[in-house]
């Protein structure tokens, strides 16, 4: 008996994947997509009110990762040993139906032009040795007046409440005044501000910079989108990120594509499928599939594919390349190599401010995507030259709704004690009159920072883990003491009576104890040269042309916006020239 036969096989069920699957169904294909976790559904996951349980959620975690089954392995430097991620502390990874786009927070942004093409900007501007020696920085490939069109089908699909500043080249409200032109409006109005966002709108005002409200992909109003689903308006519980929104009121692909595609006779959904490898000729450059493990039978089984899509989260597309054999493995030594290449991540930091104990913060109240930020210091917005850095960050505050535990961990920043009463005072000072100012920024590639499989550990299924040389390097740590020094001024218009200004220092290591963000990138990434970069300009495998490989990791560098918008963008853009070109004639893609 043969191996069963689909037009097209996905790997993972998150953002990247099930936009495909929504493109290539509609194209006519029959797809299968492949989750190798639950079935997760919002009428049970987001079930009211187990759903708000702080601690099933974002203390144990059960939307995340089981990182008991497979892990990542984790050093700073080359000769370091790595040893496994065995706690979920500095990023979450999704598992299940959704993925990361089950319990993602809804911020929703598209991309500084300047970003797509950072390399050329910087060299334009401050000319080529301005780069720092080893840092691998990199251009697209691609252009924002190309993936224009796709931001819109994105925000239009997702639902995104925000404020335009420029549409068609007119000037039509009060956005975000460094952002490019659009082609239209966000589909709803922005989320109103929450107490701490709008005293923050008023202080940056007053301190010279440009506020504006963050996109948000957490509805301001009831919405219907391009697909049929429906979305309800945000209530700002404040249980967004790590959680599955019981009132419908934030996108995933649970909410907003799933219910559609499920209705598609041609498409398959396969929970509980583990894919261990993509299969491949014996020429290595064509995938005749993928091999999966069912995780409750313990069964191998092989589907036959014409079009394999890698949809799952960052680093699990990169290591399903590396233990397929799909492209050649990056060597820092030589400097040779794609796949590994170009691994990053963003800097953040998180200040708090105090303010009068007449000023009520609020900070139960919130929306994941909520808040006001300023992009005077993110991109190529500012002045590098006499800095000498490379990269930004926009400030913000993102008020997502404060819960009791996370309040309680929280109390009273550096030197507070744990316990007694300057404790109990500091939790309820903080927790009363306090809020939180965030620097959330880039984070350049470097030669000597990449993922490569660990030539020891592996995981229950018996493959290599992938291992993750990482850490924060000279101009990310400066570039955020500068952007945290200009938070100062707007703590000080805001009437701070107290402030913890904090950022990364000289010398410091990446430390996986503490949460900082979830947002990975590189290690396949695109670009016009074959040498340089795993995917083209397409996100296709420059090796082997049936496969695709979808999400941040085709990121050359880490830029200071979140990358979901910038990830559902790239996969409408991948899909639009697979169903207009690619299946016409399939093989490599080139650039007309």
């Amino acid at each position: 008996m043969g191996r069963t036969h689909v037009d097209a096989v996905i790997v993972g069920a998150g953002w990247a994947s099930s936009i495909m699957a929504k493109e290539l169904t509609e194209a006519g294909l029959s797809v299968i997509m492949l989750e190798r976790g639950p079935e997760r559904t919002t009428p049970v996951e987001g079930a009211y009110p187990e759903s708000i349980d702080e601690l099933r959620g974002a203390v144990r975690k059960r939307l995340f990762q089981n990182l008991s089954q497979s892990t990542v392995t984790i050093r700073n430097t080359m000769d370091q040993t790595a040893l496994p991620y065995r706690q979920l502390a500095a990023f979450l990874p999704g598992e299940g139906v959704g993925g990361a786009g089950l319990h993602w927070s809804g911020v929703h942004f598209r991309v500084a032009p300047e970003d797509l093409r950072l390399r050329s900007s910087v060299i334009e501007r401050y000319g080529a040795k301005f780069i720092p020696e080893g840092m691998n920085l990199q251009d697209y490939g691609v252009t924002y007046e190309e993936l224009e069109p796709f931001f819109d089908k994105a925000e239009k699909v997702f639902g995104t409440s925000g404020e335009a500043y420029k549409v068609q080249g007119k000037i039509i409200g009060n956005g975000n005044v460094f952002s490019p032109d659009r082609s239209d409006n966000f589909p709803l109005p922005a989320l109103k501000d929450t107490f701490s966002a709008s005293i923050f709108r008023d202080a940056a005002k007053n301190a010279g910079y440009h506020p504006y409200a963050l996109p948000a992909a957490n509805a301001s109003r009831q919405y219907t989108n391009t697909y049929g689903c429906q979305m309800g308006p945000c209530n700002f519980c404040g249980y967004c990120s790590g959680y599955d929104c019981y009132l419908y009121s934030k996108a995933s692909p649970n909410v907003n594509i799933l219910p559609a595609l499920r209705q598609d006779p041609g498409f398959t959904l396969i929970p509980n499928a583990h894919v261990l490898r993509v299969d491949l000729d014996h020429t290595k450059t064509k995938a005749t599939g993928v091999t999966y493990l069912d995780t409750k039978t313990r069964k191998e089984t092989s589907l036959s594919a014409d079009l394999v899509v890698l949809g799952a989260f960052q680093f699990n597309n990169v290591h399903l390349m590396l233990v397929s054999g799909i492209g050649k493995p990056y060597d820092p030594v030589s400097n040779t190599g794609t796949v590994g290449r170009n691994f990053v991540y963003q800097t953040i930091t998180s200040s708090r401010v105090w303010l009068p104990s007449s000023t009520y913060t609020n900070q139960f109240v919130g929306a994941g995507g909520a808040g006001v930020a300023i992009d005077d210091f993110n991109s190529m917005n500012f002045d590098h030259g006499p800095l000498g850095f490379v990269g930004g960050s926009p400030v913000w505050v993102n008020q997502a709704g404060v819960k009791p535990i996370a309040a309680a961990i929280g109390a009273g920043g550096g030197g507070t004690p744990r316990w007694g009463s300057a404790y109990k005072n500091a939790l309820i000072n903080t927790y009363k009159h306090s809020l939180v100012i965030d620097a959330h920024g880039s984070n350049m590639a470097y030669r000597d920072v990449y993922l490569d499989l660990d030539p020891t550990w592996k995981d229950v299924y018996g493959q290599p883990l992938l291992r993750m040389t990482f850490t924060w390097k000279d101009n990310d740590i400066r570039m955020n003491q500068y952007v945290v020094s200009r938070i100062e001024p707007i703590a000080r218009a805001m009437g701070a009576t107290k402030m913890n200004l904090v950022h990364l220092n000289a010398g410091q290591p990446f430390d996986t104890r503490n949460y900082q963000t979830t947002h990975l990138g590189g290690g396949a990434i695109m670009g016009d040269n074959p040498q340089t970069s795993a995917l083209n300009r397409y996100l296709q495998s420059w090796d082997v042309s049936n496969v695709f490989v979808i999400g941040s990791n085709a990121f050359p560098q880490g830029m200071g916006y979140n990358p979901t918008g910038m990830v559902a963008a790239l996969a409408y853009w991948a899909a639009h020239h697979i169903r207009t070109t690619y299946l016409k004639s399939p093989g490599p893609l080139v650039k007309a």
